[in-house]
């Protein structure tokens, strides 16, 4: 049975689970950060599964899950975090199996290129730049380039506005219902990889256009706009 190929001129990418594996220093910078805070550490399949709505959101999962905390000890507790999280950036992070030949394939078929996360401006462009991937995006939005971040369809809008794209003729690739959601609202095709963080959530359940176990896979499914 064929694929569906969708007719693009722009991709954009998630990054954390879907472009890189950021898992081990989100962790290390959770449980630093609840140590500090007179916690105890939590496992890293736990953490896992609290990333993909942005560091305040994991913050507050990791002191609320199975305790209480106050608003402003939350909020002090986000501050912590962003420290210890700017001091292991990137350090054990690792590009998925992949990326780097989509994207070079990509760039050939003269695709324009975005990355869309939910992680903070602070942490995606050092980290991007740290594993070298600057060079293939066009455009990156960030958790807090707008008031808003995904499953909100506006931050997909935007990304298609800086790289001159109608939002209908780009594709969105991401490993969780964030993305998943934030690509329906916007009115484009999505594609989930299998690989990712999708908040716990068994991503064969996610209402999408298609799954990926690897990265190249996406090329099979776009055709010429």
């Amino acid at each position: 049975m064929s694929l569906a190929r969708f007719p693009v001129r722009a991709v954009l990418f998630d990054l954390d689970g879907t472009l890189l594996d950021t898992i081990h220093d989100l962790a290390d910078a959770a449980n630093l950060m609840l140590a500090e805070m007179g916690r105890a550490a939590r496992p890293l399949e736990q953490i896992h599964s609290f990333v993909g709505k942005g560091i305040p959101n994991l913050v507050r999962r990791c002191m609320t899950e199975d305790a209480a905390a106050g608003e402003d000890e939350i909020e002090q507790a986000v501050v912590v975090f962003r420290r210890h999280y700017a001091l292991v950036n990137g350090r054990s992070t690792r590009i998925y199996p992949g990326v780097v030949e989509t994207l070079e394939a990509m760039r050939a078929m003269d695709l324009r290129l975005a990355c869309v996360t939910n992680k903070a401006e602070a942490f995606t462009l050092p980290l991007l730049e740290r594993m070298g991937l600057t060079p293939y995006f066009g455009a990156v939005v960030s958790g807090d380039t707008l008031p808003v971040k995904k499953p909100d369809p506006a931050v997909l809008h935007h990304a298609c506005e800086l790289l001159g794209v109608p939002s209908p003729l780009a594709l969105m690739i991401g490993d969780s219902a964030n993305d998943a959601l934030a690509a329906r609202g916007a009115g484009m095709p999505v594609l989930l990889v299998t690989y990712g963080y999708s908040e716990g959530m068994p991503v064969d359940t996610i209402e999408c256009d298609g799954l990926l176990s690897v990265a190249t896979g996406a090329l099979d499914r776009i055709a010429a706009a």
